[in-house]
């Protein structure tokens, strides 16, 4: 029977020395079970071996040795100045008490929400520092460790326990700490891995079993649900994952049961891959580091997620400076790290550990694995945050608020993620910046935003503010071509007016005369932000790329006019990529999009010697008229009565479904975009 017992142990030197002095270990592979019970002590004599003035280090998260600390603080009136390292605690920190204040003081490397009102009202150390750094730390004696109060799985045949749930920076710890008291509990799943230490090693073992503290995530709501899904898109087959703490980067794995063989390579493990690995979508067979295995530093959850690692060999644990060491995390090609900010500059400076002057949690391995990622083979850093706080304030802000701290600085950052969607800032100018983060922004403080911008010249005098609530993504399409080719078709967002210009320049004089119907040399910034912003029912830009080279190809715009319920389309296609079929491709899904918004027919009008566009629509789907008049000929198609209310139901039962695009044309019910 595992239980804790009763009676104190001397608080002297000479025992201390000599539970050290059991460390030697004998060459009889058996004898270690002898030593094993030579260790056994009771609660209170194990913890007399702490002395006065110590530097005690405690296992986090799940694995925290509870038994340990609930004596640890009875122990308290016979210690004084006893420095408590800890990363994530999960339990009470009965020893951040105010009775406590000259016995105990806390140095927490990351802050949870049981000690955050100690950080912050000064009763409790926080140290930022990665995650990846801290064993170093310990090894160098930069931070000294006495003692170590750690939690284990009962030895195996050989006499090694498992450091089980809590690997991370607690076996570092313990291998650089002077003593190491272990609470051996059986409920303490044995992990694989590098996550072993010898009984050998150990200088007082106490027997107790007791439940692991259990974690569970917040539940998702959906913002978290929206931020998810957008930051799904980012992950391919194949991907290698990491998923950071926060209610908002597990709401990813929510969105990737259509992917496939994706890996993990991450810090903290959760019950939410679970589901993944039993649906065959986590299978780690295309990682190009430890290929077919999970890795992880520790793990945070209840029983399915002991159950899972228990012994199973699909999963290794190593400690932090290996599973967040950037160089390590580099080599896994496709990593996508996720991870959250509690809020971002216009220039893109992230704050995740502080709320202003109030530490909030901590560094991490946010860095660790931002640079890791950015160092790997197709690999994509990813931030994520809701674009409101709690009160409603922006969190995309002109300048981080008075006090808060860099985590990832405007160098590292590549995406940024809210509910409205994805902006990309690594190689990115300041102003592309600025309006990359605006257009993510929540729409009610957009305006507010640009102005800040304006006002700091980060943006130019006359830029104007998106004028959609939110881009529609749903609306991208990935189409093949008939000589085998592929585009992927869009719209464009504010941020693509640099495409909008190259495009425009290397456009044949030909082609530009022919779609603009005069001889056109420049295409002005005004110009190309009125193609670009636009609300995507009224006015809508829709692109076409060559992902292989980044290139914009094709452009067709419509603009409505409201006395006829008619819009008048125009098509641009780069030279090098006419009749090859993009255009045919454009119209078409135009003409879809259109009758989905209730709009009754599209105008154009098509120069007499430019064959191609007449011919692109007279083969359309839809009915076309004709009228030539000096050597222009006007174009009017009018879509098919039956077919455009098909359309309009198809679009309307789409939006009961999915609220989200505001538009006020007819047959369309307006969207609420208030998430």
């Amino acid at each position: 029977m595992f239980r804790g017992q009763q009676g104190r142990g001397a608080d002297s030197k000479p025992e201390r020395e000599a539970a050290i002095a059991t460390r030697t270990p004998s060459a009889a592979p058996e004898s270690w079970r002898h030593r094993y019970q030579s260790k056994l002590r009771s609660l209170p004599q194990a913890l007399a071996l702490i002395r006065r003035g110590d530097h005690v280090f405690i296992g986090a998260g799940c694995g925290e040795p509870q038994a340990l600390v609930r004596e640890l603080t009875e122990a308290g009136s016979r210690l004084a100045d006893t420095e408590v390292y800890h990363l994530l605690t999960l339990g009470t920190a009965p020893y951040t008490a105010p009775r406590f204040s000259e016995t105990f003081r806390l140095n927490s490397f990351f802050i949870g929400a049981d000690v955050r009102n100690d950080v912050a009202e000064g009763r409790a150390d926080y140290t930022p520092v990665y995650l990846s750094e801290v064993p170093r730390l310990f090894r160098s004696g930069q931070l000294s460790i006495d003692t170590a109060l750690i939690q284990l799985s009962p030895p195996d045949a050989h006499g090694y326990c498992s450091f089980g749930v809590a690997v991370d920076i607690t076996k570092p710890a313990a291998e650089a700490a002077r003593c190491r008291i272990a609470q051996i509990n059986p409920s303490m799943p044995r992990t694989l891995g590098d996550c072993f230490i010898h009984v050998d090693e150990l200088d007082a073992i106490v027997e107790f079993e007791e439940p692991l503290l259990e974690w569970r995530p917040p539940a998702l709501d959906e913002t978290a649900l929206e931020v998810g899904r957008q930051a799904a898109k980012l992950v391919g087959h194949g991907a290698c994952l990491q998923i950071g703490i926060g209610h908002i980067p597990p709401a990813i794995l929510q969105f990737l049961h259509d992917r496939k063989d994706l890996g993990i390579h991450t810090e903290m493990l959760t019950a939410d891959v679970i589901e993944l690995v039993d649906a065959g979508v986590i299978t780690n067979s295309r990682k190009t580091l430890h290929r077919d295995k999970i890795v992880a530093s520790f793990c945070l959850g209840g029983p399915e997620m002991l159950a899972f690692v228990d012994n199973n060999p699909q999963c290794e644990f190593h400690p932090s400076d290996y599973t967040n060491d950037p160089y390590v995390i580099g080599q896994n090609d496709k990593m996508v790290a996720v991870n959250s900010a509690l809020e971002i500059d216009l220039t893109g400076q992230v704050c995740s550990d502080s709320l202003g002057y109030s530490f909030y949690s901590g560094i991490g391995g946010q860095v660790d694995f931002v640079r890791g990622a950015s160092r790997s083979r197709g690999g994509r850093p990813v931030i994520c945050l809701s674009s409101v706080a709690p009160d409603g304030s922006s969190t995309i802000v002109p300048v981080l608020s008075e006090g808060a701290g860099v985590v990832t600085s405007r160098g590292s950052v590549h995406y940024i993620v809210t509910e409205y969607g994805i902006a990309y800032l690594h190689g990115k100018s300041i102003r592309e910046r600025a309006m990359a983060l605006i257009q993510i922004a929540h729409p009610e403080h957009r305006t507010e935003l640009l102005d800040h911008a304006k006002e700091r010249r980060y943006v130019f005098l006359d830029q104007q503010t998106p004028v959609s609530a939110r881009y529609p993504d749903e609306l991208e399409r990935f189409k093949g071509l008939p000589d085998g080719g592929q585009v992927t078709i869009r719209p464009l967002r504010p941020t693509d007016e640099p495409l909008i210009r190259d495009l425009f320049y290397d456009a044949s004089e030909q082609s530009l005369y022919q779609r603009y119907m005069n001889t056109k040399t420049t295409l002005p910034r005004s110009e190309r932000q009125g193609v670009v912003n636009v609300d995507y029912c009224s006015t809508m830009s829709l692109a076409a790329f060559d992902d292989a080279h980044n290139k914009l190809v094709a452009l067709a715009e419509w603009s409505l006019n409201p006395s006829t319920n008619l819009a008048e389309v125009a098509l641009l296609v780069r030279d090098d990529w006419q009749r090859r079929g993009v255009g045919t491709i454009l119209l078409d899904y135009m003409i879809e999009l259109a009758m989905q918004r209730g709009i009754r027919g599209f105008t154009a009008e098509i120069l007499a010697t430019n064959r191609l566009m007449l011919h692109l629509f007279q083969q359309c789907s839809q009915p076309v008229r004709t009228h030539l008049s000096e050597g222009c000929y006007s174009v009017v198609v009018e879509f098919d009565p039956q077919e455009l209310q098909r359309q309009v139901a198809i679009a309307a039962e789409w939006l009961k479904k999915h609220p989200v695009i505001p538009c006020d044309l007819p047959g369309m019910t307006p969207g609420d975009d208030s998430r």
